[in-house]
């Protein structure tokens, strides 16, 4: 099995290096480099990663699908997915792609063994609550669905590719875009550290997954409505 992480990465330069020297333990890296201004693409490239370049921040959404195509051009079985700011443990990798027989897409879960004592307490609190929704609108059955470790199998990751965000929201979007297609999720339980790490995540953007979120039970109760139009009507 041919299998490659790739790592979305903006302003990466402090924890970069040894993520990628982690991760190279276990087979090729491809570190997509999202317009960085700092030394993250010097310091990924000096690690042993190919590197592909946006000229300007796009999001990590647009980093996951460049990273997504150029895995697919090149004919990986697996593709993984971590972050590049050192909250991820690359040692996990070896379990992931281990796991992919019978399954298309493994969400690293750090809820799935309980809760993480260094995770902020907000963050606690989001997550709960958004995967308690996508549980709702998927059906699938998910601890952790904010989680950016994952492993996707080839076939499945051709769906995630003309996903039209480009932001944070893309990786719940894949998660509702796998349900579409009836494909197979799982959970494995991960590690992750917290730090000073900075985040990005702003209030717009906060907005912006609220009003995706309300717009995912507006798809559900359309699906639901044209699927069994009876039954939506009466509310059962």
């Amino acid at each position: 099995m041919k299998f490659i992480t790739i790592i979305p990465a903006y302003n990466e330069e402090k924890a970069i290096k040894s993520v990628v020297t982690c991760a190279l333990k276990y087979g090729d890296v491809l570190v997509v480099d999202d317009g960085s201004d700092d030394l993250t693409n010097g310091r990924a490239k000096n690690a042993g990663a190919r590197i592909v370049k946006h000229e300007k921040n796009m999001g990590k959404g647009a980093a996951i699908k460049s990273g997504l195509k150029e895995a697919l051009n090149d004919n990986y079985d697996v593709l993984v997915l971590l972050d590049g700011d050192g909250q991820h443990n690359p040692d996990c990798i070896p379990s992931f792609t281990s796991n992919m027989e019978g399954n298309e897409l493994i969400i690293g879960s750090r809820f799935k063994n309980g809760n993480p004592e260094n995770m902020p307490v907000w963050r606690k609190l989001s997550n709960k609550i958004t995967t308690n929704l996508i549980k709702f609108v998927t059906g699938y059955k998910l601890t952790d669905s904010q989680s950016g470790f994952r492993a996707i199998s080839r076939d499945a990751a051709g769906l995630f590719l003309d996903i039209k965000y480009d932001d944070y929201v893309y990786e719940s979007e894949m998660i509702y875009r796998a349900s579409e297609h009836e494909i197979k999720v799982s959970e494995a339980p991960i590690p992750c550290t917290y730090g000073d790490e900075k985040s990005y995540v702003t209030k717009v953007h906060a907005l912006k997954y609220i009003l995706f979120i309300i717009g995912l039970l507006g798809r559900k109760f359309k699906v639901r409505i044209i699927s069994n139009p009876i039954t939506a009507k009466l509310g059962n």
